[in-house]
């Protein structure tokens, strides 16, 4: 309604009738208005209203009611250059702006709306809300909590052979690995408590977050404590969008601390008129393990990729693809297996419809060794691994701020070597709660 009486308090006489364009306060219906009925009806008047700034602001807000919100723009926009003074198409403007995501020159334009000496008082506190809610939306904080239960059959991580090879004086002996060092299987308790800040400006995007994650069983060997934290900075423009990242990863096994990673990395993702965005991607980690330091490395990794987006609204589809190359360097000459070379490809899919949001991944990383593992297993042949994985989620919002999730994770990892071949399957089911 306020669009209608800034139509009728704003407008000059001038713009409001014109020879060619009829009187259009006809089509003034207020808030019940019937927007895509209007739409229809004014279409028709174009050809005769092409000089009209209040025609192309009745219209484009005809459009933008309609959820058309490219064509709205389109509209509003013709009537600020016909009348750059024309108050009710800055008013939907403003609000297209919003919409299309351009939050910056949205709050730009709402801001001016307010210092308008003209604004009608009845007007001035829905902008200035508008005006609150957007700025609110440059510096975001968010807590979210999972607590999901679960079952895992490998909840030590033990190779799935119940027997290993071992070369004895070049000749090939049977070890049977006793119960701890055989799979223990059995339900778990996963609980993951994340936060996170996000400040926008007009030129860059700013990401803070930190996540603790914990994995709790019968079995408290194989108990699970993670703490991570990122930063990311995002720079856009017209060309590409600039993205660096950095974090640390810390992960402790059976209450005592296993490793650390620290990790730095940017992405370029360049804009092309196309359903798939190309990106580029650079990363270097630091490992360090705190019980055998002889395995510390510098791992490096160059990738390249695609996201695609398929599909509108409830039928929306995201696929992506990348292929990296992998370089695992040794801080000590006394790694197993010295340096290691590999690669990794991974295709990712998410569908986004009424009944939830469903979500598949395939990963495959292979990676061989530069020298021999050791002169006990296959006497001292170089370790190949193949490690793959399927990840399937499901997520369904049940009430706000609660949702539903489901996730099934299988990973199997294959070896010449039988000490490091690995079979893990894990289902579990929960809730997320957003604070």
């Amino acid at each position: 309604m306020y669009r209608i009486l800034f139509f009728l308090l704003l407008l000059p006489v001038s713009s409001i009738v014109k020879a060619d364009c009829p009187e259009l306060a006809p089509y003034y219906l207020g808030d019940q208005a019937d927007w895509s009925a209007l739409e229809q009806e004014l279409a028709v008047l174009m050809p005769e209203c092409l000089d009209s700034a209040e025609y192309f602001a009745l219209y484009g807000a005809a459009l933008l009611n309609s959820g058309q919100v490219p064509n709205a723009i389109e509209s509003l926009e013709r009537a600020i250059l016909l009348d750059p003074e024309q108050g009710a198409a800055q008013i939907d403007y403003a609000q297209a702006l919003f919409l299309q995501g351009e939050l910056f020159p949205a709050l730009e334009l709402n801001n001016r709306l307010l210092a308008r000496p003209d604004l009608p008082a009845s007007l001035q506190p829905l902008i200035a809300e508008r005006q609150r809610n957007w700025q609110a939306m440059t510096s975001l904080r968010s807590i979210q909590v999972d607590l999901l239960a679960g079952y895992d059959n490998n909840l030590n991580s033990a190779p799935s052979p119940s027997q290993i090879t071992l070369t004895l004086s070049g000749e090939p002996v049977l070890l049977t690995l006793n119960e701890e060092s055989q799979p223990v299987s059995g339900p778990y308790l996963n609980l993951r408590l994340a936060g996170g800040i996000r400040q926008l400006k007009p030129d860059n995007e700013r990401n803070w977050t930190g996540e603790m994650r914990g994995r709790f069983s019968e079995h408290t060997d194989s108990d699970l404590v993670q703490l991570n934290g990122r930063y990311s900075y995002t720079r856009p423009s017209r060309n590409s969008n600039w993205q660096f990242n950095a974090g640390m990863n810390n992960l402790f096994f059976g209450g005592s601390p296993l490793y650390t990673s620290s990790e730095a990395s940017t992405r370029l993702q360049p804009s092309v008129n196309s359903v798939c965005q190309p990106y580029y991607n650079l990363a270097a980690q630091h490992q360090h393990y705190y019980k055998r330091p002889s395995l510390n490395a510098l791992e490096a990794k160059a990738s390249v990729g695609a996201n695609c987006s398929l599909g509108r609204g409830f039928s929306n589809q995201l696929f992506s693809a990348e292929v990296a190359v992998l370089s695992n360097q040794a801080l000590k000459s006394t790694r197993p297996g010295d340096d290691r070379r590999g690669w990794q490809a991974t295709l990712d899919w998410q569908h986004a419809s009424e009944t939830g949001v469903y979500h598949a991944q395939i990963n495959h990383t292979q990676l061989n060794d530069r020298r021999g593992y050791s002169q006990l297993l296959d006497s001292g042949a170089r370790r190949r691994l193949g490690s793959s994985y399927v990840l399937l989620q499901y997520r369904r919002p049940l009430r706000t701020n609660t949702t539903l999730l489901i996730n099934l994770y299988h990973q199997r990892q294959r070896s010449n070597i039988e000490l490091f071949q690995t079979l893990d399957t894990t289902f579990e089911i929960g809730l997320s709660l957003v604070l």
